[in-house]
């Protein structure tokens, strides 16, 4: 975090603390209605504190005469609040219905069954996902395609058709939506470290589950070519 982050953050502390402070004099006083207001504020201004420690990343965007927009956010080590909602609710769009996801190691099936139940939950209308990934030899074949045809029939039932595909040669990491916008992200959708435990906070929660340190490349673009 930089100089001024840091001292952003513990101005907000320091705020908070003499708000409460405050509060509390209020409420010996017996000036109940004046000490609420006073501690609703420095709570709120105390919960502000660890939300912009958590927000370990830096972004720029620019936009250019052609109609193409770049922005980029970089991603720290352990950093978290980075779920898939937060990362990508801003471009999932209401006339999105078409995904395509290509990364050539999908390898945490868990996290793409988590990336298909965004698409489901939000405001866009997703009818058809395409994921072109690579054989997976470590946990094998079979066990591969029986957990991607479970995750198919299941997204059968919600009127959405999974389309799979196998490459050996694919290397890029990308996801595309079909109103423009292009994900690239470094270390595909398994950007999220493992969690400690099964009983351990963020292991439900991926906006609280810490990440390992990758980029994020977003464009868009008139124009988003089929795979």
């Amino acid at each position: 975090m930089s100089r001024a982050g840091r001292d952003g953050t513990a101005a907000l502390e320091r705020a908070g603390a003499e708000t409460v402070k405050r509060a509390v004099q209020l409420d010996v006083a017996s000036r109940f209605q004046e000490s609420l207001v006073c501690y609703q504020e420095g709570i709120d201004l105390l919960l502000q504190v660890p939300r912009q420690m958590r927000r370990k990343s830096t972004a720029t965007g620019r936009r250019y005469p052609n109609g193409k927009y770049h922005k980029q956010i970089r991603i720290e080590e352990n950093a978290t609040g980075f779920g898939y909602e937060k990362l990508f609710h801003e471009y999932l769009t209401e006339i999105v219905s078409e995904v395509w996801v290509e990364d050539p190691y999908i390898r945490q099936l868990y996290n793409f069954l988590r990336f298909c139940e965004m698409l489901i939950k939000g405001p866009c209308k997703v009818k058809t996902i395409h994921l072109l990934t690579s054989y997976d030899e470590g946990i094998g074949r079979s066990q591969q395609m029986t957990a991607l045809e479970e995750i198919k029939q299941s997204l059968s039932n919600y009127g959405v058709t999974l389309n799979i595909d196998f490459s050996s040669s694919i290397h890029d990491r990308e996801i595309r939506f079909n109103n423009g916008w292009m994900i690239k992200i470094g270390r595909g959708l398994d950007y999220f470290k493992k969690p400690q435990g099964r009983f351990s906070i963020g292991y439900c929660d991926f906006d609280l589950r810490p990440c390992h340190e990758t980029t994020v490349d977003i464009f868009h673009t008139k124009h988003t070519k089929k795979m």
